[in-house]
C-alpha cells in the first residue's frame, strides 16, 4: 500500500473532573488535556497505540490543520501504510501536563485566582504526565495499549508507562532516550533555564499580558537545538559558509557572519512565537528529575516492566547516546523481558527520529508486525464450569457480548460452547451443556506466532481460539476480530 497522510486532523479536549495529586504532593484542579486521534478504535478496543511527544512537541502528531504550512511533527511515521498504520491502529497523541498547546500548564488560568498560573504552577514529573495520559486513555474504555512509542522526553514517558502500568502495555518503543537524565543533560537544561530567568522581561514568571522573556527563551532554544544536531550535520548543512556576506564583518552586527549563527537565530525567534517560557522551565525540570534507577540499580528500577521492547537509538546522537539505550537493554534482558535494540545510522544527530523515514518505518513496522498471541489476546474473560447450565452460558454471552465461552473442569479446558451451539440446543430441545459443547477444541499457546494462528482459524473455519498453557489451563482468548487488525489479507 502506498503510504499517505491521515489528511485533515483536529485537536480535541478532555476534562479531568477529579483533583490530580502530583508526585510532589501538590494538587491540580480542572485539568484539560489536548489530544488528537487517528484511525479507528476496533470493537475489541485493543488496537490503540499511544504516541508520546518530546520537549517542544504537542498533540498534533500527524495530518494537517487548516492553514498549516507543514503537517504534524511525526507525519513520517503515522498514516495509512506507514509504521503506525491508521488502517490497523487507533493512534492517540496528547499534549503533556504542563504544556502550552492546550493542556493545562503555567500559561493556563488558575481557577483559584482567575489569572495565569505562572510560577504558581506546581512542579511536575514524567510520572505525573503519564498518570494524566492514563485518564485520557481510560476515557476510551481501552482494554490495553497495544504499544506506547516516543522519542527523547517521549521515550521517558514510554518507559514510565511500562513501569507504572505493566499489565496495560503490551509493547513499547523508546527512541533516543534514557532511563536516567545524566549530569550533562541536566547542565544543558540549567543553562537554558538561566537564560530565561535572567531575562529582565521574565518578571518572576508574571509576564502574561506584556512582553515576555523572548530573548531568554530564544537563547534557551538555541542552546537546546545545538544538542539536537551533530557536528557532521552542521558541516553538511552549513560548513563555515558566510550568511549573505562576501567577507567577515569584524563586528557584532545583528546580521551574523556565519550561516550556522543565522540558523540558530531563526530557530530561537520562531520558537518564542509558539512556546511559553514558564512551560520550558517546568518541563525541563521534569526531565531533570526523571530517574528509573532504584537503589542505584536499573535492573531493580525496571523489575515491574513486562512489555515487549524495541529500543532505538541514533549513532550520531550525543545528547542521548546509544550507550544509554544499551544500558536499558541489558537491564531488561537481565529481568527476562523480551527486548531488542536497533541503531539508526544517520548524520543528523538526536533529531534523526524526526527525519529518517525509511529506517524508522522499517524497524517500527517489523516490531509491530512481529506479534505472538500474547500480544493481543484477551486476558479478562468469563468461563463456565462443566456443571453450569445452558441458561448460564446464554446469560454470559448476552451480558458480555461473547460468542464463545470456554468450559472448565478443575480449571482446565475440556470444551467450548458457542452461540451456534446454543441455537442447536433450542432446535434439538436439549438442555445439557455437556451434550452440546464442542469437546475436541482447537486451541493455541501464548507464544504462537500470529500468522500460524490465523492460518489455523482459516483451516478449521473458526472465529475464536482459547489460549492454553501446557497443563491445559486457559489464560486467554483470541478472535478473528483481533487478528483482522494485525494480519494483512486475513
Amino acid at each position: 500500500m502506498k503510504s499517505k497522510s491521515v489528511g485533515m486532523s483536529e485537536t480535541k479536549y478532555f476534562k479531568i473532573n477529579e483533583e490530580l495529586k502530583l508526585e510532589s504532593g501538590q494538587t491540580l484542579k480542572d485539568v484539560t488535556i489536548a489530544y488528537e486521534t487517528y484511525g479507528e478504535l476496533n470493537k475489541e478496543k485493543n488496537n490503540a497505540i499511544l504516541v508520546c511527544h518530546a520537549l517542544s512537541g504537542d498533540a498534533h502528531a500527524a495530518g494537517w490543520h487548516a492553514g498549516d504550512k507543514k503537517p504534524g511533527w511525526w507525519e513520517i511515521i503515522i498514516g495509512p501504510g506507514k509504521a503506525l498504520d491508521t488502517n490497523r491502529f487507533f493512534i492517540i497523541c496528547s499534549n503533556v501536563l504542563g504544556g502550552c498547546s492546550g493542556t493545562t500548564g503555567p500559561s493556563s488560568i488558575n481557577p483559584e485566582t482567575g489569572k495565569e498560573y505562572g510560577t504558581d504552577f506546581p512542579f511536575i514529573t514524567i510520572k505525573d504526565m503519564i498518570h494524566t495520559q492514563k485518564k485520557l486513555v481510560d476515557s476510551f474504555n481501552i482494554k490495553y495499549l497495544h504499544c506506547v512509542i516516543g522519542g527523547s522526553m517521549g521515550g521517558m514517558q514510554v518507559l514510565q508507562w511500562a513501569v507504572e502500568y505493566p499489565d496495560f502495555v503490551k509493547k513499547i518503543v523508546p527512541i533516543a532516550t534514557t532511563a536516567r537524565t545524566s549530569p550533562q543533560q541536566i547542565a544543558f537544561n540549567e543553562v537554558a533555564r538561566q537564560s530565561i530567568v535572567k531575562d529582565p522581561n521574565w518578571n518572576g514568571g508574571d509576564y502574561y499580558g506584556s512582553k515576555g522573556p523572548e530573548a531568554g527563551l530564544s537563547v534557551a532554544r538555541m542552546v537546546a537545538h545545538i544538542t539536537y544536531l551533530s557536528e557532521t550535520s552542521m558541516y553538511e548543512k552549513f560548513g563555515r559558509d558566510l550568511q549573505d556576506k562576501q567577507e567577515l564583518s569584524y563586528n557584532f552586527d545583528p546580521i551574523p557572519d556565519f550561516q550556522v549563527e543565522s540558523y540558530l537565530h531563526h530557530q530561537g525567534e520562531s520558537f518564542v512565537k509558539r512556546f511559553d517560557a514558564n512551560t520550558y522551565l517546568i518541563v525541563t525540570k521534569a526531565i531533570d528529575y526523571f530517574d528509573l534507577y532504584k537503589n542505584n540499580s536499573l535492573r531493580d528500577g525496571l523489575k515491574n516492566l513486562k512489555a515487549k521492547t524495541q529500543l532505538i537509538s541514533i549513532d550520531s546522537d550525543w545528547l542521548y547516546p546509544s550507550t544509554q539505550s544499551l544500558d536499558i537493554l541489558t537491564a531488561l534482558q537481565a529481568n527476562g523481558v523480551e527486548a531488542q535494540f536497533s541503531e539508526i545510522k544517520s548524520t543528523k544527530g538526536h533529531d534523526a527520529f524526526f527525519i529518517e523515514y525509511d529506517q524508522l518505518n522499517y524497524v517500527v513496522s517489523k516490531f509491530l508486525s512481529d506479534n505472538v498471541v500474547a500480544d493481543i489476546m484477551i486476558s479478562s474473560f468469563s468461563t463456565l464450569d462443566e456443571n453450569a447450565s445452558l441458561k448460564d452460558a446464554a446469560k454470559i454471552m448476552v451480558e458480555e457480548h461473547l460468542t464463545h465461552v470456554p468450559i472448565l473442569r478443575d480449571d482446565k479446558l475440556i470444551g467450548i460452547v458457542t452461540s451456534w451451539d446454543l441455537s442447536k440446543s433450542i432446535a434439538s430441545n436439549c438442555d445439557d451443556l455437556k451434550q452440546i459443547m464442542t469437546k475436541n477444541v482447537q486451541s493455541c499457546k501464548a507464544d504462537d506466532p500470529i500468522g500460524e494462528v490465523a492460518n489455523k482459524m482459516k483451516k478449521y473455519d473458526i472465529s475464536c481460539l482459547p489460549v492454553i498453557t501446557d497443563d491445559q489451563k486457559v489464560e486467554g482468548i483470541i478472535s478473528t476480530d483481533q487478528l483482522s487488525h494485525l494480519v494483512s489479507n486475513y
